[in-house]
């Protein structure tokens, strides 16, 4: 198939069009910097420039390409769009992904309806973000925590649901340049567990991720997946245990009340409330199988 990678040069779009064209897909990327049109090349993609929060530059792009699927993977998260992650103003951080959550993807909708693009697949989220009521893992029918983020995603989510697309919510990303900045605050004991650590986290290796990503795009999935490992964890348990594949000490310990005047509501909320997810669904309907089922593997086999 010809495939539109939106966001082709972020850390899941340099994991996802070397599979895509692996398999035999004809692949156009975007990126929004002129200087990653060879890196998308030597990915073996054909690279264009594209504002996705231009609704000119969306179509002029769709429709120079002319494919039969979009798979929209763009995100503001790079220090050039986002600046430095402050977790007491983390709606700063997150502003041009949330943007690109919602204009974006509404842009890219309107090229794919006015192209004729029969399929979209989405990035969307689904790491600590569950509502927090009732049990610690939740499935695709259960809401979304409500946040300024979350409105985003759910607004994604209704409109490629509604478009006859997928959404993949992934997990949180390990694996080449996706939490490095985490790796390096673990090191240096800077990550510490708040109150007792009981928040739940779902984690994903990047090629795992683009390979749930690939089959949506063949089998022309619809509805919402949780691109999730098989082992949904407290923070209590994977943070130490990182910390010790990284040969760190262990992490230290912040009460709740100390933690949200030094680092605000979201993180004290992810590490002692946060719910995680079950990929039940994705194995069954897409055929998924995860080269690291549990971030216990992944995290050795990767990060150490």
């Amino acid at each position: 198939m010809r495939v539109f990678v939106a966001g082709g040069t972020g850390v899941l779009g340099q994991r996802l069009v070397p599979q895509l064209v692996a398999r035999g897909h004809q692949v156009t990327a975007s990126t929004t910097s002129a200087a990653k049109l060879d890196l998308l090349t030597r990915l073996g993609a054909d690279g264009v420039v594209m504002d996705g929060l231009d609704a000119v530059s969306v179509g002029q792009a769709v429709a120079a390409a002319g494919p039969d699927v979009i798979v929209n993977q763009m995100t503001g998260l790079s220090h050039r769009h986002a600046g430095k992650l402050n977790p007491r103003k983390a709606e700063r951080f997150f502003a041009a992904t949330n943007r690109l959550r919602t204009e974006g993807m509404d842009h890219l909708l309107a090229a794919a309806e006015a192209v004729g693009v029969g399929h979209v697949v989405a990035q969307g989220h689904a790491s600590f973000n569950g509502a927090r009521t009732g049990g610690w893992v939740k499935s695709e029918q259960d809401p979304l925590e409500v946040t300024e983020g979350t409105k985003a995603l759910v607004h994604l989510e209704d409109a490629v649901v509604a478009a006859g697309g997928a959404v993949l919510r992934y997990g949180a990303f390990y694996g080449p340049g996706a939490n490095d900045e985490q790796i390096a605050l673990v090191r240096k004991r800077l990550l510490p567990i708040i109150g007792g650590g009981t928040g739940y986290s779902s984690w994903v290796h990047l090629d795992d991720a683009a390979a749930a990503t690939v089959l949506a795009v063949e089998l022309r999935a619809t509805g919402v997946f949780n691109i999730v490992d098989d082992e949904p964890a407290p923070v209590s348990a994977w943070l130490p245990y990182l910390a010790e594949v990284l040969d760190a000490k262990p992490p230290r310990r912040m009460p709740a009340w100390l933690a949200r005047l030094l680092a605000g509501e979201m993180a004290v909320g992810m590490m002692v409330a946060g719910r995680g997810f079950s990929n039940v669904k994705a194995k069954r309907e897409l055929g998924w199988q995860l080269r690291y089922p549990s971030w216990r593997q992944g995290f050795r086999e990767e990060l150490a």
